[in-house]
């Protein structure tokens, strides 16, 4: 071999072991920028996933647990309590959560009109709802739907019904009182993720439309709407997961009642960890339960608005 293909052999071998080096490098250099992140993640969300996994198959109350299988999540099918807060956590999900992004897809497209006056300060009262304390909107909510409170004074006031309605004690109008809280505060929020979406829209699109003679209300189902997809899927699935996991609204202005009428998963959990007497593993099972249904949701959401051409 001669010298010259010696030395070229050598350079090759030098410069792949140069590159695998920095390569091996780079990796490392990327792993310790993000190194602290995984480490947390781990520790505060995974680990406690795993743990709670682990205690959904024991029972006992304080540290005294033993291993019991399936036994709790066989109990989930003939605990009334628990059917009755999955019952009501489903009326909250079915009403209120179309009611909400209709409405701020609504309130979008209103509040996207170039020649709208005051546009900043219709969206940010809009807004402000999502930005307020949960405990101290829900006692306000409380106080307005009493008995005597400012909805009642109002109705009545203007001969809208013939007698107060018990807003708080009656088990249809307190879920009624509760859907209009979460739907108050959490429009604002997804109007947001709309109104940012539509002003990414070339408005071009809605000139041409318009020439070639599209009604506005064409021009909303045949382009905002398709426009908008992927922002309705994320809010959609996001309001889902929120909805699933009440528990503000329903602790501060009924504290589940009237009896468990109002009861939603989430508040079912904290009773049966510190008001009834503990059962951390029942739960963990609980808490459980809710995952999976997440998952289903998200799933059944992403089969129905996702792209079907993926």
């Amino acid at each position: 071999m001669s010298s010259k293909t010696k030395t070229a052999t050598i350079g090759s071998s030098s410069s792949k072991k140069f590159g695998m080096n920095s390569k091996m490098k780079s990796t490392l250099i990327g792993w310790s920028f993000v190194m602290i992140a995984v480490i947390m993640i781990c520790t505060f969300y995974f680990y406690p996933m795993v743990q709670a996994l682990i205690l959904s198959f024991q029972s006992g109350t304080g540290t005294n647990l033993e291993f019991v299988g399936l036994d709790n999540y066989k109990r989930l099918l003939t605990d009334s309590t628990f059917l009755t807060a999955v019952k009501n956590t489903f009326i909250y999900l079915i009403v209120q959560v179309p009611v909400m992004i209709i409405l701020a897809l609504f309130l979008s497209v209103l509040l996207n009109d170039r020649t709208l006056k005051w546009k900043g300060l219709y969206r940010t009262a809009m807004f402000l709802p999502a930005v307020t304390s949960l405990v101290a909107y829900s006692v306000i909510f409380k106080y307005l739907f009493a008995n005597d409170g400012l909805v009642n004074t109002m109705l009545l006031k203007f001969s809208l019904v013939p007698d107060a309605i018990n807003w708080l004690a009656d088990p249809f109008w307190a879920k009624v009182t509760i859907i209009l809280a979460i739907t108050w505060r959490w429009t604002g929020y997804n109007m947001i993720f709309y109104l940012s979406a539509l002003q990414n829209v070339d408005q071009s699109i809605y000139e041409a439309a318009k020439m070639d003679g599209a009604s506005a209300f064409q021009q909303f189902f045949k382009i905002t709407i398709p426009m908008l997809k992927p922002i309705i899927l994320f809010t959609s699935i996001t309001s889902t997961i929120g909805t699933l996991q009440l528990f503000d609204e329903v602790m501060n202005i009924t504290k589940g009642g009237p009896g468990n009428a109002t009861t939603s998963i989430s508040q079912y959990i904290y009773n049966l960890s510190f008001k009834y007497t503990p059962d951390f593993g029942y739960a963990a099972t609980v808490s459980y339960f809710i995952v999976i249904l997440i998952v289903i949701f998200s799933v059944i959401q992403f089969k129905v608005a996702g792209d079907r051409n993926d």
